[in-house]
């Protein structure tokens, strides 16, 4: 079994999102082979260095715990999202975690994919599409990374919030994928069933590129109440939704 998931977006802030996948990891996530996680793990993710960070144990948590999954024998890899793009080596070590390229090129007993992020493919969204560019060119990086690791929490915290009010403005054509690109993309790949988050449209969608029929899944975020993964069983993708657990909900009370 392979498990495909993404958009969870952790942080302090959402306590029900980081117990159901707590919860994930220590059930569901034993019983697959490997775990794909398509990116935006975190909310946001300012550097590794917030690993070692004494205020910041939330990171360090789902890092360990991540690890505790990679050590019990079950495959960890990770791609970057539009929120967290920043996750490095020191990530890696620390969750046991294979950092992934995107696209990614997966192929298994029964099955080939490409795995991707999705939001490379969003270009009717022009500005998202030069923000992208510009944060994720080696000068920029670097350049962010030399500044103390509070000032680079207090950059990410003003660039959510600039985010979300964008969001509000954006239509939601704007904020899906381009077809042409994603035809021009299934083009490259081969024809390969496509996996990606991002848009967090939950859905499967049927393209027709060069004559052959084309598969694309798109992966469900996360939300305090409800969490989501798709499950390759060797013939066929299967949804499985998460539920708080009786049990967790207790935890704070006992």
């Amino acid at each position: 079994m392979f498990h495909f998931l993404s958009d969870l977006h952790l942080s302090p802030e959402t306590p029900g999102s980081a117990r159901l996948f707590v919860d994930y990891l220590a059930d569901q996530a034993r019983s697959a082979e490997h775990i794909f996680i398509l990116g935006d793990l975190f909310e946001a993710w300012p550097g590794d260095d917030a690993i070692d960070d004494p205020d910041d144990g939330f990171s360090r948590d789902i890092a360990d715990r991540l690890r505790q999954l990679a050590d019990s024998g079950t495959g960890v890899a990770v791609q970057h999202g539009n929120r967290d793009f920043l996750l490095g080596a020191r990530f890696a070590e620390r969750s046991g975690a294979r950092l992934l390229p995107d696209p990614y090129l997966l192929s298994l007993s029964g099955g080939r994919f490409v795995l991707s992020h999705g939001d490379a493919l969003c270009t009717d969204d022009a500005g998202y599409q030069t923000f992208r560019a510009q944060v994720r060119a080696p000068a920029w990086r670097d350049a962010f990374l030399s500044r103390t690791l509070g000032e680079r929490k207090a950059i990410v915290a003003a660039m959510r919030r600039q985010s979300e009010a964008a969001r509000r403005e954006k239509t939601a054509r704007t904020m899906d994928l381009n077809t042409m690109a994603t035809d021009d993309f299934l083009r490259q790949h081969g024809y390969v069933t496509m996996i990606h988050g991002h848009t967090h449209r939950p859905g499967e969608h049927r393209h027709r590129v060069d004559g052959s029929d084309v598969q694309r899944w798109v992966l469900a975020d996360w939300r305090e109440d409800r969490g989501e993964y798709l499950a390759w069983d060797g013939r066929r993708l299967n949804r499985s939704t998460l539920s708080p657990r009786l049990y967790s909900s207790l935890r704070k009370i006992i």
